[in-house]
């Protein structure tokens, strides 16, 4: 199938499908109808015919190089100890937890100097801690935050936009609330949450309401215990800080709950791999958000991008790959109906509009929270989408619809505009090289990674240690 974007260009050319059978003429890098503003991505676009087609599958050699094995990256920044420090060990994330913890260590040496032992004064602290922790996970909070980080324009100094990019980084009394404290620790270690995830999203959640009860309990006794003679409880209640923060803790807990809906979903099967969502109540997601949805509300929620596009106010859509016992279900059984809880909530792409251009880089199902960027255009954006059999797993309609807003997207596993790159056949790109090469010839100011853990932390550090601005999940949830 012909994307219409090239239709209009009169290029007779057709994107590589699974079987083989399409003739492929070739297109020169002489054609100015490609011209992007930019630098070529490759000297010479090339597509291939079908006899060069069953000789690249024999493994024979048509002159091709790999266009990263010619690219060298630059020196990192600073020497091993130090970019390790900075960008490995004390990652953003940590560094908060540093700063919470060191906190709370000055506190903790300031009471025991000050021999002030009073356990209302202890319990505030502990509370305030709770508090924090709890907050900073409500969506109206974080959504906050964003919002207000988010509105630095691009005018500003890029140190300035880099920094307060990382807002995407926030996230650390008696003895049966410390008891049940430490259970959900322990469940929230990450290998231990990566190999039993149902067991410590049910842990996390119930036992942390229990612990929520358990401190209202203390919070009550406590007052109670030490309120003047002359105070009713209530008056204590309503004079006392602690009561307030868990009054608000709660309330933050509470609110997604009492958003709690169950809405008709319509499901488009893309393929064995992959099944699209789309959902239709009047909500239109801000670019970069991610919502929470359910078939076992008290038992079970996943998380995935939005995907919105400009046409179709008051909806979005979302993509689920095969990953899973339960994403296998959605594709294999898909649903007719769906719990959905709270508000759609901002994750790392609401970035995006702080800086002037931006090279998106996305494996497999992560085109979901890169797409309605691409089809906004609120900023130029440059697109490396690396997964194979891409047509075969999210359709030809998403991908030209992609290809349509961004024609000049570097797609690899299909013979993409520009030239093959091979990925689970042909050995898996330098996807380090590959961003980076992108960012130079887009001239970018950033780069912004939708894919697994490892090859995010990797693409990460490997741009970042060379002082390249680059963001992408930290899986804290």
């Amino acid at each position: 199938m012909l994307p219409k974007v090239l239709e209009d260009m009169g290029i007779p050319i057709a994107l590589q499908h699974e079987d083989h059978t399409e003739t492929i003429g070739k297109i020169r890098s002489s054609d100015s109808s490609f011209s992007s503003g930019t630098s070529s991505f490759s000297d010479s676009l090339s597509i291939v015919d079908e006899a060069e087609m069953v000789a690249i599958e024999e493994g024979q050699d048509f002159g091709w190089e790999k266009p990263e094995d010619s690219d060298s990256l630059p020196d990192k920044v600073h020497g091993r100890h130090i970019r390790n420090l900075l960008h490995q060990i004390l990652n953003i994330y940590r560094r908060l937890f540093s700063f919470v913890f060191v906190t709370n260590m000055g506190f903790f040496i300031a009471t025991i100097m000050k021999r002030s032992f009073d356990l209302p004064h202890l319990g505030l602290i502990a509370i305030a801690n709770i508090f924090v922790a709890i907050l900073m996970r409500q969506e109206y909070v974080v959504n906050a935050f964003f919002f207000v980080f988010c509105s630095v324009p691009p005018s500003w100094p890029l140190f300035i936009r880099r920094l307060c990019a990382r807002v995407y980084s926030i996230g650390g009394i008696a003895y049966c609330i410390l008891a049940l404290l430490l259970v959900i620790l322990v469940f929230a270690l990450p290998n231990l949450r990566l190999i039993a995830h149902d067991r410590f999203e049910r842990t996390h959640r119930f036992l942390g309401w229990t612990a929520v009860a358990l401190v209202w309990c203390l919070i009550v006794l406590l007052t109670d215990d030490y309120r003047k003679p002359t105070h009713k409880l209530g008056t204590a209640l309503l004079k006392s800080p602690p009561f307030w923060l868990v009054v608000v803790l709660t309330l933050s807990i509470i609110l997604p709950w009492a958003r709690l809906r169950k809405y008709p979903v319509r499901a488009e099967v893309l393929s064995e791999h992959a099944v699209r969502l789309h959902f239709d109540y009047g909500i239109t997601p801000i670019a970069g958000s991610f919502t929470r949805i359910s078939d076992s509300p008290l038992l079970e929620w996943h998380s995935f991008a939005t995907m919105t596009e400009p046409s179709k106010e008051g909806s979005y859509s979302i993509i689920i790959s095969r990953a899973g016992d339960w994403t296998s279900k959605q594709i294999e059984e898909p649903p007719s109906t769906l719990w959905v809880r709270g508000i759609p909530t901002c994750g790392v792409l609401r970035i995006v509009p702080m800086f002037r251009r931006v090279v998106l880089v996305a494996t497999g199902s992560g085109i979901a929270p890169i797409a309605p960027h691409i089809f906004a255009q609120r900023v130029p954006i440059r697109l490396l989408w690396v997964s194979p059999n891409i047509r075969k797993t999210f359709s030809d309609k998403l991908v030209d619809d992609v290809l349509k807003a961004s024609p000049d997207a570097v797609v690899h596993g299909d013979y993409s505009l520009l030239r093959i790159l091979y990925t689970r056949e042909h050995g898996r790109p330098d996807m380090v090289k590959l961003s980076y090469r992108l960012y130079r010839e887009f001239e970018a100011e950033a780069v912004c990674i939708i894919s697994n853990q490892s090859l995010t932390q990797k693409v990460i550090y490997g741009l970042s240690s060379r002082g390249i601005p680059a963001f992408g999940a930290i899986w804290d949830s």
